[in-house]
């Protein structure tokens, strides 16, 4: 069976051409990119003709790679980013440039609802928290929260507001700009804060709603990400280079269906993901709530399945920055103008793994050098829009290797953090599948081993796993299967890194600084950049 899926990402989509029959075989895949807007009032935003260029070229192009025809592909679905904001019309069309889950616009909305209140937890009412906490085990402790969005639009932009049909997320607006329905799956609907998670109460709350002040009317059907949605229209046949009528399931976020393409599909099993964000997740056949770190159960693609989730927005971002302005010539990364990164067939096959063997000339603890990855502000374990990146104690013997280094060893620091938060309400895995870009280092894995303490394990095409993830979703949907129990025979790991102990004191003692760096500098970091969000 070929399925089509689309990994929708921040700034790419990775369109993958996937046969699954005994084992899963990624055929083709093709990338490319499109913008992502930054404005100096926090706002963060996309393009839709954009994306759709770019869905356009990837797809032909891995149907040109393959020799498959399009009659051959019997489902597809998108594997997208969350917590996004596109307003439509009753046509589907967007009614102005979609927001980023990183737009931070509606901060004044935010404080002015949330920031109200006697009693407050995390800066948030405490009132409004436990209203959502009792519907969802969830809540908006964040400025970019996709609720803040839809009030900013309402407050700056009433024009828009106005002929809003729907409010969709992203990878809900791509559907139904394939299949002419207007939906949204219940993953995407639950990031809103605005869906009952409760037994028999599923779907959009009421009194969410009201306490908000969101239009009901702007709320759309919502389905199951494992539900077919419809058949892909001429028009957009026509457009895509594939056949009419393809069946295109609900599909949903990232966050969705990254455990199952990294075989995590027993309660309890725990993945690490490093793309442009990062997280930590387990999954789990409950629901809880950590509010001071901001972490939740979001919503499986499995119905009555929940992923305890804890993110890092800036993590392969961060090695992005690093890219772009520490590396550069001077130790080679571009070879005859090529960025290593676009050239699959070169000795490296990704930038990471180039960079990872510059840095593993560099001792675990980066010389001395501490890297904080709250490039774009931070909200796990802490909330704060204000937080930037740092080097700390750089010293006149350090160079750019101990640099890139450091910014490696700082995300791990981070995820510890993020895992150790986990671990403060759920059991995870002693064992860890490590997924995504940063998964195809092996420096990166073993620092990873070494600064967490946990046996890693990493799985074939790490960096497709959300994609392999939704494909196994379509694959179970058109053949009448189980998807928990199809990763669990189809994804094994082929690669494990044990924790090496001569490391231990050293990551152990940077990994106290790095944690104190945030507290003894959160009101510089006010200082400087507090009037963009205060």
């Amino acid at each position: 069976m070929y399925i089509i899926i689309y990994d929708f990402g921040t700034s790419s989509v990775k369109t993958c051409l996937f046969q699954i029959d005994s084992q899963i075989q990624l055929i083709a895949g093709s990338t490319a990119e499109y913008g992502l807007y930054i404005s100096d009032d926090g706002g963060a935003e996309q393009d839709t003709d954009e994306w759709w260029a770019a869905l356009c070229s990837t797809t032909r192009d891995v149907l040109k790679k393959s020799g498959i025809k399009p009659q051959e592909i019997e489902g597809m679905a998108f594997c997208s980013q969350m917590q996004g904001s596109v307003f439509v019309d009753e046509n589907g069309n967007a009614l102005r440039r979609p927001m980023n889950y990183l737009d931070q616009k509606g901060f004044k909305e935010y404080k002015e609802c949330m920031g109200r209140g006697v009693i407050k937890v995390s800066g948030c009412s405490l009132y409004k928290l436990v209203r959502n906490l009792l519907v969802n085990y969830a809540g908006s402790t964040s400025a970019k929260d996709p609720v803040w969005k839809y009030k900013w639009v309402e407050n700056n932009e009433p024009e828009v507001f106005k002929r809003i049909y729907k409010w969709l997320d992203i990878g809900d607006y791509l559907v139904s700009r394939c299949t002419g329905r207007i939906v949204r799956t219940a993953d995407t609907a639950f990031a809103t804060f605005l869906y009952d998670t409760r037994k028999g109460k599923e779907g959009w709350n009421k009194g969410l709603l009201k306490m908000y002040k969101v239009n009901p009317d702007h709320m759309p059907e919502i389905i199951d990400c494992t539900d077919p949605v419809g058949g892909l229209t001429e028009k957009a046949a026509r457009e895509l280079g594939l056949a009419a009528g393809i069946p295109v399931f609900g599909g949903g976020g990232d966050t969705t269906f990254v455990n199952i393409g990294a075989g995590c599909t027993t309660p309890g099993d725990t993945h690490i993901y490093v793309g442009t964000s990062g997280w930590v997740s387990t999954f789990m056949d409950h629901q809880t709530v950590d509010i001071n770190a901001m972490i939740t159960g979001v919503l499986s693609a499995q119905h009555g399945y929940f992923n305890y989730y804890a993110e890092l927005e800036t993590a392969g971002k961060c090695f992005e920055w690093v890219m772009e302005h520490l590396a550069l010539d001077e130790i080679g990364v571009y070879l005859s103008n090529t960025t290593v990164a676009d050239d699959i067939e070169s000795k490296y096959i990704s930038l990471y793994d180039y960079l990872s063997e510059e840095v593993s000339k560099v001792p675990p603890g980066a010389n001395g050098v501490i890297f904080t990855p709250w490039m774009h502000g931070n909200r796990c374990p802490f909330e704060d829009s204000n937080a930037g990146g740092m080097f700390f104690n750089l010293r006149i013997e350090n160079g750019k290797r101990d640099m890139i280094r450091a910014v490696l060893e700082g995300i791990c620091y981070h995820l510890r953090w993020l895992l150790e938060c986990v671990e403060k309400k759920v059991k995870t895995s002693d064992t860890i599948r490590f997924v995504g870009g940063g998964a195809l280092s092996p420096v990166t894995s073993q620092m990873l081993a070494d600064i967490t303490g946990r046996r890693i394990e990493t799985v074939d095409n790490t960096q497709e796993v959300g994609a392999i993830g939704t494909a196994l979703v379509v694959a179970a949907g058109v053949k009448g299967e189980d998807v928990l129990a199809l990763s669990r025979r189809l994804v094994k790991a082929d690669h494990v890194y044990v924790p090496d102990p001569e490391n231990r004191g050293i990551y152990e003692r940077n990994y106290k600084v790095f944690k104190n760096l945030y507290q003894s500098n959160a009101s510089n970091y006010k200082a400087i950049n507090g009037g963009a969000g205060d």
